[in-house]
């Protein structure tokens, strides 16, 4: 099971941003649905790797986030009540968003096979900085490419020419977010079930 725990950065000089992202993440596949817990700090459950992976870069890619994420188990059966929950993927989860504001991306894993969950960060990690350092017009292009498009699809959408979707796809790392999220997953399946 994988717990994330995620905590706004800067929030005592910010305004409160749980309940935009509480909305944001309200169609995702999880096992427990994220709420606040305290604060600035939200925590949901789920059983999928690749929602998780998702999740995590969505958030960072935002900015305002520091992002735990806890592999491990969950006393069952969970409560309704995401804060409520009990276990080591909780409590793993708390060292991680700890970890994850001094972090380079801003995201930490955690559980108790430290050299998987090192693994599963080392990934995530490369993935948050190639994110964070697109340009706008990359992202837009990354984006369309998200949602199914063909390249020429892409342009279309965005009126410019299929060389330029195909110039921001490469300086943005497209060919590369993609086997790369699914090896983030990947590991991050083999430490849970380790």
């Amino acid at each position: 099971m994988f717990v994330m725990t995620i905590d706004q950065r800067g929030s005592r000089k910010d305004v409160d941003r749980v309940g935009a992202i509480l909305r944001a993440l309200a169609d995702r596949t999880l096992v427990r649905p994220f709420e606040r817990t305290a604060g600035d700090e939200i925590q949901g459950v789920t059983d999928n790797p690749e929602t998780v992976v998702d999740i995590a870069l969505d958030l960072v890619r935002d900015g305002h986030w520091s992002v735990g994420i806890g592999v491990g188990e969950v006393e069952e059966p969970l409560p309704q009540q995401t804060r409520a929950g009990r276990g080591p993927a909780f409590e793993a989860a708390r060292v991680a968003v700890t970890r994850a504001k001094n972090a380079p991306a801003a995201v930490a894993v955690n559980g108790s096979d430290t050299r998987a969950a090192e693994d599963v960060e080392a990934v995530l990690t490369l993935l948050a900085l190639l994110i964070t350092k697109r340009s706008t017009q990359g992202h837009a292009a990354v984006d369309q490419m998200r949602l199914g498009r063909t390249q020429s699809e892409a342009a279309d959408k965005l009126a410019i020419s299929k060389q330029a979707v195909s110039q921001r796809l490469s300086t943005a790392g497209w060919q590369a977010e993609g086997p790369a999220r699914a090896l983030a997953a990947r590991l991050l399946g083999e430490a849970d079930n380790r």
